[in-house]
């Protein structure tokens, strides 16, 4: 399996680029944005920024988790940075992502309706709450299995932290029941390990030419 080091700086895919947007194929290990204190400042939207010195202080308009790959876009200018973050927050952008869970179960498909929060006491940790926690919502499809583990295709249909990790996770029958693969938060993961999820597919409109604009990214597993 791949190993959770700090991934080399050329490994930064750029798919697409133009005066508005750049999409990039997002290496496992590497942060999206910067974190906190100087040992969390390699990221993804930094190494952007040294790249294209025109792109604003702040280009993320959405996150992928340090151990998820995949796809993300980056705004270039401030007004990009609103017209997607609006389509975020609106929902209207689709995300497709690929994973692979421990344990194996007979249902195709279906969908996950979870209230669930931050654990105070140990973050970054979510947990379920169904009296305070905030509903998150996936649609899920089973694409094939081994003896062991099974590959799904998740649909976020809302945007929470670690929506599709406890998703997967949490025990049946609100969740899967079954923990992605190499996750050390969620399931039985270690340090060093890969995790087993990925961006594959993302659409939204363009912000200068409003026409859809779609991309694909095959899972590194």
């Amino acid at each position: 399996m791949m190993n959770r080091q700090t991934q080399p700086e050329k490994t930064l895919a750029i798919l697409y680029q133009d005066s508005d947007i750049v999409v990039i194929d997002k290496p496992g290990g590497l942060l999206a944005v910067p974190g906190r204190g100087p040992a969390k400042q390699d990221c993804a939207a930094a190494r952007l920024r040294r790249r294209l010195p025109k792109m604003i202080d702040q280009p993320a308009v959405h996150r992928l988790d340090m151990y998820t790959s995949g796809l993300m876009v980056f705004a270039v200018t401030a007004a990009a940075h609103r017209f997607l973050s609006g389509q975020f927050e609106k929902r209207a952008v689709v995300k497709k992502y690929t994973a692979v869970v421990e344990g194996v179960f007979e249902a195709p498909g279906g969908e996950i309706h979870l209230p669930y929060r931050l654990d105070v006491n140990d973050r970054p940790r979510q947990i379920f709450d169904p009296v305070h926690g905030k509903l998150g919502s996936t649609r899920w499809l089973k694409l094939d299995a081994t003896e062991s583990t099974t590959r799904v295709e998740f649909t976020p249909l809302t945007g929470r932290t670690h929506q599709l990790r406890v998703h997967a996770a949490h025990p049946r029958p609100q969740g899967l029941g079954a923990p992605i693969v190499g996750d050390s938060l969620y399931g039985s993961g270690k340090e060093g390990d890969a995790m087993l999820l990925h961006a594959t597919f993302l659409q939204f409109l363009h912000p200068a030419t409003r026409q859809v604009i779609q991309f694909d990214s095959r899972p590194p597993f």
